[in-house]
């Protein structure tokens, strides 16, 4: 165990639960996979009491004003900012990417609060003008109630965050389940809360078997709306879940973003843009690029300069300074590159860098670039969701707009030219909820962040974000 992590519990009501007599899993340190502390199990009576506590604090938390709800939520932002060197360092210990990127992501986390704190007050609703006279006809936005959320382990306090500062700042209370590998990254976002003056029971942070959690909390008739990312084969399963109790649902899953390159694109720009995209958070990113669709004309300047950025990361520990990037976060990620990768090659892929595991200890893989890979290669159609990026050449955009849309996914898409009209053709065919036009960040608090397709519905981030949190009620009076 390690003296430099947090101690992890549950917070239900408004209380900090200790393991007692309740089962424990291992959270486990990804370079070394040595356990760094034990994490409390739920009980069926810890979900129920966090059921009844969401329940309990809806009504007055739905009633405190929103200027009230906004003043909380910025104060909880202060704190995450002036916390956010030991939030990252318990996302790195937990998680495995750099202390820089980790220190960032609880920043940021404060800047998600602060926007959904102001977008509590704008809440708006509106009248509509009547065709008949004395009649006024009220739109009203109401939050929608207690809302299980279930988050994963690769964005442990961005994720949370989002679906936290919505929920809350429309008038929900919550029930989120972050993901048991990465607990005290979401804990240290409720501390913040509790120590903000969060209302007791407004928040409830629970952990334990997925499955079970998930099912006993989707089957409530307390929980009015189910917020979920992950992947597209869970995501599927919980909207079913949801389906038999009418329960309202954003879904957020998995992607296998596209990169569509010009002949006429800023080569430099591009590589170094994707190459530094690819390989944040060692390529366990939804959005992150990974099919690399290049013009035949200049493809192989492309890959030498992607590769060269690529290869010169220093990959180790995350708390090294030196570190560009860390771990995977768990074994299974290293077993499915090794697949994903084998299978590719034996298909007739060329291997340009990578491809192998770092050492023997820890989940380290070696960035990697694949070129020239045929459609029947797995990965092709698999989410890596780890440092991989292939390669495909085209010389029709058409051709390779059809490539790009092939897949069921529509999270994120990326595109680099010079022409304008090429630019706007591409944004108009590319089937995707984000895309990139020689830009790569699709994150911000103020924009919404969704799929189409198996990618999942909603929005998340932005007036969108509010939005999922709300329902809307017409009133006719005359």
């Amino acid at each position: 165990m390690s003296d430099d992590y947090p101690d992890l519990h549950l917070f239900i009501a408004g209380e900090w639960r200790v393991a007692g007599n309740r089962d424990v899993l291992p959270v486990l340190d990804p370079t070394s996979n040595q356990p760094v502390a034990e994490l409390p199990v739920a009980t069926r009576q810890d979900l129920d009491d966090a059921l009844a506590a969401a329940q309990a604090a809806f009504p007055a938390w739905r009633d405190t004003p929103a200027y009230d709800r906004a003043r909380i939520l910025r104060r909880a932002g202060d704190l995450m900012r002036e916390r956010a060197g030991r939030i990252g360092r318990a996302t790195t210990m937990e998680q495995g990417k750099p202390l820089a990127e980790s220190t960032a992501e609880a920043l940021a986390c404060a800047d998600i609060f602060d926007w959904f704190a102001e977008e509590a007050r704008r809440a708006y609703g509106r009248i509509v003008p009547s065709k008949q006279p004395g009649v006024r006809h009220n739109v009203i936005k109401e939050p929608v109630g207690p809302v299980a959320a279930f988050t994963p382990w690769n964005f442990p306090t961005t994720i949370p965050s989002r679906k936290m500062a919505a929920a809350l700042a429309a008038g929900c209370t919550v029930i989120i389940k972050p993901a048991e590998e990465t607990p005290a990254s979401c804990l240290e976002l409720a501390r913040a809360l509790d120590d903000a003056g969060l209302p007791k029971g407004v928040l409830n942070v629970v952990f334990g078997h997925p499955a079970e959690i998930s099912e006993h909390l989707i089957a409530s008739p307390v929980i009015k709306k189910m917020s979920f990312t992950g992947s597209t084969a869970v995501g599927k399963h919980l909207s079913r879940l949801a389906a038999e109790t009418l329960t309202k649902t954003t879904m957020e899953l998995g992607g296998h973003a596209p990169v569509i390159v010009m002949d006429d694109a800023d080569i430099d720009k591009a590589a170094a843009m994707m190459a530094r995209s690819k390989y944040r958070n060692a390529g366990q990113i939804c959005i992150t690029p990974t099919r690399f669709y290049l013009h035949e004309a200049i493809h192989d300047a492309f890959v030498e300069k992607f590769a060269a950025i690529a290869g010169g990361l220093t990959v180790g520990n995350g708390l090294d300074p030196e570190t560009g990037m860390g771990p995977l976060a768990n074994t299974r990620r290293l077993d499915a590159m090794e697949a994903l990768i084998g299978n590719a090659r034996e298909a007739g892929a060329g291997l340009r860098l990578g491809g192998e595991r770092i050492g023997n200890a820890g989940n380290f893989w070696a960035p990697t670039v694949l070129t020239d890979v045929p459609d029947s290669a797995d990965i092709m159609s698999v989410e890596p969701f780890g440092p991989v990026a292939v390669t495909q050449r085209f010389s029709d955009l058409d051709a390779a707009i059809r490539e790009a849309n092939r897949l069921p996914y529509g999270l994120s898409a990326y595109a680099f030219t010079a022409s304008g009209a090429t630019a706007m053709e591409i944004s108009d065919r590319l089937e995707a909820g984000m895309i990139g036009v020689n830009f790569a960040v699709l994150t911000g608090p103020e924009t919404p962040f969704g799929g189409i397709k198996d990618s999942g519905h909603g929005s998340e981030g932005g007036i969108e974000g509010l939005e999922g949190f709300l329902n809307t009620k017409y009133v006719a009076q005359a």
